[in-house]
């Protein structure tokens, strides 16, 4: 269990110290950034979406 670990930390160690370990954590966190911003945005979609469909169901009560 201790090997592996050590192996998982020096691993992890190589990847951050690399160049090429650079251009991956830019991209991971662009992506993470991106998933935060559509989750905060989600919340407002959703509203707008609901209410839409609450007035299109009320039209159609109103409307028999």
């Amino acid at each position: 269990m201790k090997a592996t670990l050590f192996a998982l930390c020096s691993s992890i160690q190589r990847l951050v110290s690399r160049q090429d370990g650079q251009d991956l954590i830019e991209y991971a966190l662009v992506v993470a950034l991106i998933g935060l911003g559509a989750t905060a945005g989600m919340g407002s979609v959703a509203t707008d979406i609901n209410t839409a469909f609450n007035n299109i169901g009320t039209s159609l009560t109103n409307a028999l």
